[in-house]
């Protein structure tokens, strides 16, 4: 694959983007070159893009001279699937960033790869609207990178994730064909899913260029409890408990013991010393049902174990709660010298193993591990905290790693739920998929991209060169 950009292509590029939007110099293509898995690579040149068209241009010059296209957003994926390992250039989507059709009375909203999060659901909150994805960096993240992952946060419990929330897509293969997916109404069944082929995808079949987004309506009320646990297996039995029942909160997010103790010293949680696990409970819903279902999950989370639950009584109470547990991912990064974030899913029955052998995989290996996530469709968000100048610590890192995997896999669950693949997981990934299927997935990629160009090497192992 040619990874070496010529003048006479980057002339080429540059009459596509015009000169404000390339990059070639290494000192301003540094910063685009690796994301928060603190993965590097410097790319040859970055394009941004401000139109579909001028994708489909430079799909078509990659795809002829074989370049590497490595797409981003705002860079705040953690598997390295944005960092361009194999050169060429990386396409950012950060300046299509306007929302291009709000149509409140059919619930959708059409928007390009560069709207954040934070922006979209303040422009339809203003209707009464949100759209339910709202992962812990929602404030700087696009609907790209969130619809590139999957991307869902503590809402997906009750409400899914951007497959579930997602109508339509326009985007450019690697060959730089332009493709529509999808539909504009909640129900359509002409053909293949193409959509839901796409999300989740890492960039690895198309670049999409825009979405139309299933938009849901704000319920009229919230509320926001906090049960502390004697330890993490009291705090696991209450999430299999809370999620038997009828009512399905709209959070459910869980903190083990380990994870409690790094955030004391930033955050008031106002918990004595016996609490060994957290459960934050959010309910929604109309004013006339909105104290039963909060009873309802009260009494679901009165396991064993149980130590306090309390119901925040102000917004300022709520904000307090949900900072310290948003706050947590970046305090880690920041207490340990490298922090191995693996965002695992099992079924929610199986959570309270889950943790067990997690707490005694711990005290085998002398790592710390730190458990949080999304308790209440089983996505615990596992974090291996190691001193990478050890050469003792990483090995006991890397066994303690596979050993997850593995756990995680006889427990019937997946290697990721939200974060994705990228670099950092590609080596595990035959441990889930058998060879039919993933012969089928190279097939797939070919088909979207023929000469593989796009995001090379990520997602999962590839024999082809």
């Amino acid at each position: 694959m040619n990874t070496h950009l010529d003048s006479g292509l980057i002339r080429q590029f540059k009459a596509i983007v015009g000169e404000d939007n390339l990059f070639t110099d290494p000192a301003d293509c540094l910063p685009y070159g690796y994301d928060n898995s603190r993965l590097q690579a410097t790319p040859e040149a970055v394009l941004f893009a401000l139109e579909h068209d001028q994708i489909v241009a430079i799909a078509q010059l990659c795809h002829q001279h074989r370049i590497p296209l490595v797409t981003r957003g705002k860079g705040t994926g953690t598997t390295g699937a944005t960092v361009p390992q194999q050169g060429g250039i990386v396409l950012s989507l950060e300046r299509m960033n306007r929302i291009l059709e709000f149509d409140v009375e059919n619930r959708l909203a059409r928007v390009q790869p560069g709207v954040t999060n934070k922006q979209l659901q303040d422009h339809i909150g203003e209707e009464g609207f949100f759209w339910p994805p709202d992962p812990s960096s929602a404030a700087v993240c696009t609907i790209g990178g969130n619809l590139a992952y999957n991307s869902a946060g503590p809402r997906a419990v009750k409400y899914g994730t951007p497959r579930g929330n997602t109508l339509g897509l326009k985007a450019v293969t690697g060959s730089g064909d332009s493709i529509t997916t999808g539909v504009r109404t909640t129900k359509g069944v002409v053909g293949y899913d193409l959509t839901r082929l796409l999300i989740g995808s890492e960039g690895t079949l198309a670049i999409i260029t825009e979405a139309t987004l299933k938009l849901t309506p704000k319920p009229q009320t919230k509320r926001t409890l906090q049960a502390s646990y004697r330890d993490i297996h009291s705090a696991a039995n209450a999430v299999s408990s809370i999620m038997r029942q009828p009512v399905i909160p709209c959070a459910l997010e869980f903190m083990d013991g380990a994870a409690l103790e790094m955030v004391r010293g930033f955050s008031d949680l106002r918990l004595d010393s016996r609490v060994g696990a957290l459960l934050m409970i959010e309910v929604d819903g109309s004013e006339h049902s909105i104290r039963q279902d909060t009873d309802a999950l009260a009494r679901a989370a009165q396991t064993e174990g149980l130590l306090e639950i309390h119901t925040a009584e102000t917004q300022e109470e709520v904000a307090r709660l949900w900072k310290t547990r948003k706050a947590l991912s970046p305090a880690l990064r920041n207490i340990a010298p490298k922090k191995i974030n693996e965002d695992v899913v099992v079924p929610v029955s199986c959570i309270p193993k889950l943790i067990e052998s997690l707490q005694n995989l711990s005290q085998e290996s002398g790592i710390t591990i730190v458990n949080f996530g999304h308790a209440g469709n089983g996505n615990i968000h596992v974090n291996l905290l190691l001193d990478p100048d050890d050469p003792k610590q990483l090995e006991a890192g890397e066994y303690c790693l596979k050993s997850l995997f593995s756990l995680v896999l006889s427990l019937g669950g997946t290697l990721s739920g939200e974060h994705g693949i990228g670099v950092v997981k590609r080596e595990y990934v035959e441990q889930e998929i058998e060879p039919v299927s993933l012969n089928l997935m190279r097939a797939i990629k070919r088909q979207f991209d023929p000469h593989l160009i796009l995001n090379p090497g990520i997602g999962f192992p590839d024999t082809e060169s």
